[in-house]
């Protein structure tokens, strides 16, 4: 679990989310990653404020564990009334995580870098069905001082 320190603390920054009726929404992000359990666990929280009203309009909270018998990082996503829970790949470089998820004909991909410039890049990619993938979220956080 210790691999994961890097995105210990709390972020705060701007993100983007494509919306059902096909327009982005704008959104104060923070960020906030703990160990848990004797870092036994990993918990991350997201919270997405509309920019426009500072209303809630993204939540998430994830999960991670490391499984031993695997020899794989495990996560437990939950994000408007539901859960998923998926594999996390960590980076070669050891600054960054990939992972996603299949429903149905929904299949997301999601990618965490830190930059050159310490920020928390991500980005989430979405297909439906056969349908290319496209943009679904992008954030950009920064370590609060």
């Amino acid at each position: 679990m210790k691999k994961l320190s890097f995105l210990m603390g709390k972020w705060s920054g701007e993100a983007r989310v494509l919306r059902r009726s096909g327009e982005e929404l704008e959104l104060i992000q923070t960020e906030e990653a703990q160990y848990k359990l004797d870092g036994l666990i990993l918990m991350i929280e997201g919270i997405g404020r509309s920019k426009s009203d500072g209303k809630v309009a993204l939540q998430a909270l994830g999960i991670v564990s490391y499984d031993d018998d695997a020899g794989a990082y495990r996560m437990r996503a939950y994000n408007d009334g539901r859960y998923m829970e998926t594999e996390l790949k960590l980076a070669e470089n050891g600054k960054g995580i990939t992972w996603g998820f299949v429903l149905g004909e929904i299949n997301t991909s999601s990618v965490l870098r830190i930059n050159e410039k310490g920020e928390w890049k991500e980005v989430t990619e979405i297909a439906i069905g056969s349908q290319p993938p496209r943009k679904l979220m992008e954030l950009t956080v920064s370590p609060q001082k």
